[in-house]
């Protein structure tokens, strides 16, 4: 039984990406996972004159030890004029400044969804990019496009369905 951290790089309390992350995890038999809601967590904009003032938040510190206590993580990341959202750089940069390599040795499910036809494919590349500097290993990703067509409570769409079953399961097998 592997640990495995959930959550999606949005702020929103409406955000289509946590309720993939929600269904995704729904998905899971015989893991530990924490799903987190990130709406719940304000970061203030990174500045070097902010850490020197305030140092870490309690929260921050918190998230840090849930990443650093999974084996795994499941992460849907939302897309902003085609890069991941302002948030998420934030909560990264953040992350990266208690300890540069946070996700030495984790494995990621990468996932990201939008209303749009491109199922935030681009922040998705970004990200994928991204997080190996951190020390990640992105076992699999995966893009829901057009999410008010092909999501209610769950995947409605068969083919989109049987790919996300797919690189849930190459995630769920490299734990």
């Amino acid at each position: 039984m592997a640990k495995i951290l959930a959550f999606a790089g949005s702020n929103s309390s409406t955000s289509i990406n946590y309720k993939l992350v929600k269904f995704t995890v729904s998905e899971l038999d015989n893991h530990q996972v924490q799903l987190i809601n990130m709406a719940n967590f304000p970061f203030p904009m990174y500045s070097s004159d902010f850490e020197t003032e305030h140092g870490y938040s309690n929260s921050l510190v918190e998230l840090m030890k849930d990443i650093n206590n999974a084996q795994g993580l499941i992460l849907s990341v939302n897309e902003h004029n085609g890069n991941p959202s302002a948030y998420f750089k934030n909560v990264l940069d953040w992350l990266s400044r208690i300890n540069r390599n946070f996700l030495d040795g984790t494995k990621v499910f990468l996932m990201a969804t939008s209303p749009g036809k491109g199922g935030a494919k681009h922040a998705l590349e970004v990200v994928s990019k991204m997080l190996p500097r951190f020390g990640a290993e992105i076992i699999t990703d995966y893009s829901l496009p057009s999410f008010l067509e092909n999501f209610d409570d769950g995947i409605i769409n068969s083919e989109l369905k049987e790919k996300h079953q797919t690189a849930l399961q190459a995630f769920l097998t490299s734990l």
